[in-house]
């Protein structure tokens, strides 16, 4: 399989392995993508890393996959089994696989050349990207008349702004490394060939800290977007209050007796 986990610790990082296809994503990948991030959820590991092998992140949803669908029958029974589900029931996989799950962990993109399509959807689902300096995003499935279906008409939004947004994902135009920091799509870009390190060296600094506190202001600052400042407060103190009740006070008296008592707090 193209899809593995490599373990560090408490670091856990998920490699695709496609280089023949620059890693896009069929059925089968697909599948296997979520497994791995299930698995990573299940784990007690605290933080992973989603790394394309081979030069490229993701290249989008297989477009082998796509032109088998023109069959009318074939493609109604594809599209029907991703369906969302009515309600508050749990979601179906995503086309690209893991882009519909909620984790209560971060992700980090480790993003070497190309995440285009649904390769930048993947890459928008993770918490934190770290580009190379080469790296590229953008909405290149314009040019074969596939939408954006795996989050990235939701999240492009979110990142960078409606007009922002509007203008990538009309023009499909490439948007390098460098932009993508500037405008909100990446939060590092390093030199080519270390997206994947720094990617883990950021998890790994992730992973050492208190990890009720990291869940808890994670999931506050996920949830709380769009609310009123009011009902956006009444969450955060909600998810704060329960992870010092289980972590914050004992973390606490660690300082008072000892831990940054002589004011260096760079190991705390």
């Amino acid at each position: 399989m193209s899809v593995s986990i490599e373990k560090s610790e408490d670091v856990w990082t998920v490699v695709h392995d496609r280089p023949d296809a620059r890693n896009a994503v069929d059925t089968e990948h697909a599948e296997a993508l979520a497994e791995a991030f299930l698995s990573f959820e299940a784990s007690s590991a605290k933080a992973a890393v989603f790394w394309g092998k081979g030069g490229n992140f993701c290249a989008g949803w297989d477009l082998k996959l796509a032109a088998s669908l023109a069959n009318p029958e074939r493609r109604e029974a594809y599209f029907d089994k991703l369906a969302f589900p009515i309600g508050s029931a749990p979601s179906t996989l995503g086309p690209m696989g893991p882009s519909r799950l909620e984790l209560s962990k971060p992700v980090i993109a480790a993003v070497e050349g190309a995440a285009v399509a649904g390769g930048m959807e993947l890459a928008l689902w993770c918490d934190i990207r770290v580009m190379a300096q080469t790296a590229y995003m953008g909405v290149f499935c314009r040019r074969w008349g596939i939408t954006l279906m795996d989050g990235g008409s939701v999240r492009l939004p979110r990142l960078v702004g409606q007009g922002k947004a509007l203008e990538i994902a009309l023009t499909g135009r490439n948007v390098e490394a460098e932009e993508c920091y500037r405008i909100g799509l990446a939060e590092k870009v390093v030199p080519q060939g270390t997206a994947r390190s720094a990617a883990e060296d950021m998890a790994h600094e992730i992973a050492r800290f208190p990890q009720e506190a990291v869940r808890a202001d994670r999931r506050s600052i996920i949830e709380t977007r769009g609310m009123p400042v009011r009902d956006a407060l009444k969450v955060e103190w909600a998810n704060g209050l329960d992870a010092i009740r289980r972590e914050g006070t004992a973390g606490a008296a660690r300082f008072r007796d000892g831990a940054g008592r002589h004011g260096d707090f760079s190991n705390i």
